[in-house]
């Protein structure tokens, strides 16, 4: 029995991001990263000159959480990257929770976190979090800003809509 190249290529994407999930979770919530085994894109600290979040990377695990639990992947939307930025800026300078934009399925919020794969590991840590990140929807948009000034530095935004 043969197995095709496209089929050969989901399992590989299966086990990346199995391995992913997995290093996400022995690096617990707090600031670790070092050491790991995960794409760069996911352990990138955001506090630094320069920095730019990898969304692809970091909406690819959000997908390999979704599909552990038999839930549809999410396609990126630049549109909602937008609503996202935005939302990440206005809680980096006012420190305030923004609100669910209408029309959007869910919002996550974090704050503090260094680098996505720490964020992630606390939405999936969390259940009201985790229920969120398998909410239906079919796209999604990812963000973060960075205020040296506020007290938690870093902000979070994940917008999840149809």
């Amino acid at each position: 029995m043969t197995t095709s190249p496209l089929r050969l290529a989901a399992l590989g994407v299966a086990i990346t991001a199995t391995l992913a999930i997995a290093g996400c979770s022995m690096m617990g919530g707090g600031g670790g990263g070092s050491g790991s085994a995960l794409p760069s894109g996911l352990t990138a600290r955001m506090d630094q000159p320069g920095a730019t979040l990898d969304r692809v990377q970091a909406l690819s695990l959000v997908n390999a959480y979704r599909a552990t639990r038999g839930v549809q992947p999410l396609s990126p939307d630049t549109g909602l990257d937008g609503t996202a930025q935005a939302l990440a800026n206005q809680y980096a300078q006012t420190g305030n929770a923004p609100g669910t934009p209408a029309g959007m399925t869910v919002m996550k919020l974090s704050a503090g976190y260094a680098n996505f794969a720490d964020t992630f590991s606390g939405w999936r840590n969390s259940p009201a979090d985790a229920a969120g990140l398998v909410a239906q929807g079919s796209k999604a948009g990812i963000a973060v800003a960075y205020n040296a000034a506020s007290s938690y530095g870093i902000y979070w935004v994940l917008v999840v809509g149809n």
